[in-house]
């Protein structure tokens, strides 16, 4: 036994990591390759050998006997035997089958050395409909348009494909990055940037082009995107969550690249503009007149030669969008996310329809290299009110839920707490309408919502970054991909039971880094106490401290007390 060795690798596929050590930085590099980061506190780090990150690591090059080496490089004892066999099995099934075209006929084919693997395929009822056959029990033939379809389908059954089919290059594009942006900082990709977009095209090869890039909010994944459309350098599709996030994208191209207004495109519900790069968002894409019409715009994936297409907030990726994309996939597809977890679990399907995970960095490595602010994460609990605790015992599941949420008591502790931070930039989050709506009277202050038109939702965030709103009250609609970089304090008074994308997310409003390093952000959940939004918020909990933060616990008494840091 080496006892200066950080890791401990366990028979059930379980990886432990110790942070202390002058190993560490080395050890977690090497694991992020091939095991997927489980959680993350001080001391102790958990990572998981699972299929999926074998075979992510597979796809990008890595075989089962450097795996191994790295394993026994960095661990404390001898690597189990399972875990061997597990390693070797798994990367083994990578490769297996291959799909590329025919140079002669473009002819979508998987091709197998293993005959009875290609018998047992064609006898599969969920690759049936994707497949015309085998011509010589070597190759199966595939359906144009279902190269998606066919590599979805061969994942569930433990078979992921290689794919070797190539990219349609798309359009050209000149696009060079500034050395100094409009507004007249100096610009550059950070290290973890360009390592992120290096890692994505894989130096123009089959094995790039199409992957995920898992960086933490506030650490510049539009950056990333926008060091890939400069290597790429062909018209680009980029997807968004909503025109206020398509908005903040164009600024920062325009800021961050030499491209023009002209060369830029927005296709939203206000605007139907194509361009040489056209930010669509997602609503637009998946609207269509009646529940079972078409979608109205998804002729918008082939009215461009893309070359690139751009899925920000990957995680997110609707139903739809999905099944178009199943049929995209001779172009090339950067995702971008802060977290992976798809809560229906369909985690494979971005595998296979985006690309493998190509990058990954723990937050709390680029907190300690200064990328992102210091947060630190409360969760206060507090009573719900005598007349509410008998509404709550009547109530079924969900009114309990919404009953707990809406507490009356939480407003008077977000009034405390607005108060205690009367300088600083305040965010109030939450789920439900009538209570957000109840915040705003009570404070005076603005509110954004679902129905908040985007100019005013524009202006209003505007307002919020000047300083010339201190405190602002926002549905989840400010979950995802709005840049508020001085906003250092967030409370959460409400939530989507115990989802831990929204976690994530709502932490992520807070992290980008402050002109002041001195700032510690503060992420404040409140929760009823002995309630159904008590139970869920362990859920929201494990996943914080999952991630290295801090959490602190604290009754009502005790913040009232002073006793909140």
């Amino acid at each position: 036994m080496t006892n200066d060795k950080p890791v401990i690798v366990q028979s059930d596929r379980s990886i432990l990591l110790e942070t202390d050590g002058p190993a560490f930085s080395d050890a977690r590099d090497a694991l992020a390759s091939f095991a997927e980061l489980v959680k993350s506190p001080e001391h102790i780090h958990t990572y998981q050998l699972t299929p999926l990150s074998l075979w992510n690591a597979a796809a990008s090059g890595m075989s089962a006997e450097e795996i191994l080496t790295d394993l026994t490089t960095y661990s404390k004892y001898e690597i189990p035997q399972n875990i061997t066999a597990e390693v070797e099995e798994q990367i083994g099934r990578y490769g297996r089958l291959k799909l590329y075209k025919q140079p002669d006929t473009d002819q979508l084919v998987i091709e197998s050395d293993d005959t009875m693997l290609i018998m047992e395929i064609l006898n599969q009822k969920s690759v049936q409909p994707y497949v015309t056959g085998s011509p010589d029990m070597k190759r199966i033939f595939v359906k144009p348009g279902d190269r998606g379809n066919v590599k979805c389908a061969l994942i569930k059954l433990g078979f992921p494909v290689e794919d070797l089919a190539g990219y349609t290059e798309g359009t050209p594009l000149k696009v060079e990055l500034r050395d100094q942006c409009i507004s007249g900082r100096k610009f550059g990709l950070r290290k973890y940037q360009q390592e992120s977009v290096d890692a994505f095209h894989a130096g123009g090869t089959n094995r790039g082009g199409s992957g995920v890039v898992v960086l933490p909010c506030g650490a510049g994944k539009t950056v990333v995107a926008i060091g890939a459309l400069a290597t790429v350098k062909t018209h680009t599709l980029i997807l968004t969550t909503n025109t206020v996030a398509l908005r903040q994208w164009k600024n920062e191209i325009l800021d961050k690249t030499h491209l023009t207004e002209d060369e830029l495109g927005e296709y939203s519900g206000e605007n139907k503009i194509i361009k040489p790069v056209t930010l669509a968002t997602y609503q637009v894409l998946t609207y269509r007149k009646t529940k079972d019409g078409p979608f109205m715009h998804f002729g918008l994936f082939e009215e461009g030669q893309w070359g690139l297409i751009i899925y920000d907030e990957v995680h997110l990726l609707p139903a739809p969008v999905f099944r178009a994309t199943a049929s995209l996939q001779a172009r090339r597809r950067l995702g971008l996310t802060a977290t992976l977890v798809r809560e229906d679990g369909r985690e494979d399907d971005v595998f296979s329809l985006i690309g493998p995970k190509k990058y990954d960095v723990p937050w709390k490595v680029l907190e300690k290299q200064g990328w992102i602010a210091t947060a630190i994460c409360s969760e206060i609990r507090i009573r719900l009110p005598e007349g509410e605790r008998y509404n709550y015992a009547i109530a079924n599941k969900r009114t309990k839920f919404r009953i707990a949420s809406c507490n009356p008591a939480k407003i008077d502790m977000c009034k405390h707490l607005v108060d205690l931070h009367k300088e600083d930039n305040v965010l109030i989050i939450g789920q439900y309408l009538d209570q957000l709506k109840d915040l705003s009277k009570k404070f005076e202050a603005p509110i954004i919502t679902g129905r908040t038109p985007n100019g005013e939702r524009e202006k209003l965030y505007k307002a919020f970054r000047t300083g010339e709103i201190k405190l602002l009250i926002v549905s989840k609609v400010a979950n995802f991909a709005i840049d508020l970089p001085d906003a250092n304090i967030a409370i959460q008074v409400s939530g989507t039971f115990g989802s831990r994308q929204e976690e994530a997310q709502r932490l992520g409003r807070i992290l980008r880094p402050k002109s002041d390093e001195n700032v510690i952000a503060r992420f404040y959940s409140l929760v009823s106490r002995d309630t159904s939004d008590q139970d869920f918020s362990v859920k929201r909990q494990l996943f914080l401290t999952e991630q290295g933060y801090r959490y602190e616990i604290k009754t009502d008494e005790q913040v009232y007390a002073g006793e909140v840091e």
